[in-house]
């Protein structure tokens, strides 16, 4: 069955950072584009950033971009999101995505990221 599990979230200090890991199983990693989303509570699931399914292209949000870096490792069916200069307004639970389709739409249960002092 499609697997997609997180990790790596925690509780850090403004400035810090964290490095976030998906692990994917029960499908073809290397045929899906992959995304992290977050949604932080009483709003909307936003996307964060995403990845080609080589790898070569990503895209992230205006408010993350230079500070978060998004890339995969085929060979281990993982991607990382490594986050550094963390905000508190960074605080959410962040989501793995794997999309080829509509109906190839795959989502992980979600890793809680929590910035405060």
């Amino acid at each position: 069955q499609v697997q997609l599990v997180e990790s790596g979230g925690g509780l850090v200090q403004p400035g810090g950072s964290l490095r976030l890991s998906c692990s994917a199983s029960g499908f073809t990693f290397t045929t899906y584009d992959m995304r992290w989303y977050r949604q932080a509570p009483g709003k909307e699931r936003e996307l964060v950033a995403s990845i080609s399914s080589s790898g070569r292209i990503t895209n992230y949000a205006d408010s993350v971009k230079g500070r978060f870096t998004f890339s995969r490792d085929n060979a281990k069916n993982t991607v990382y999101l490594q986050m550094n200069s963390l905000k508190p307004e960074d605080t959410a639970r962040y989501y793995c995505n794997a999309r080829r389709s509509a109906k190839y739409d795959y989502w992980g249960q979600g890793t809680q990221v929590t910035v405060s002092s």
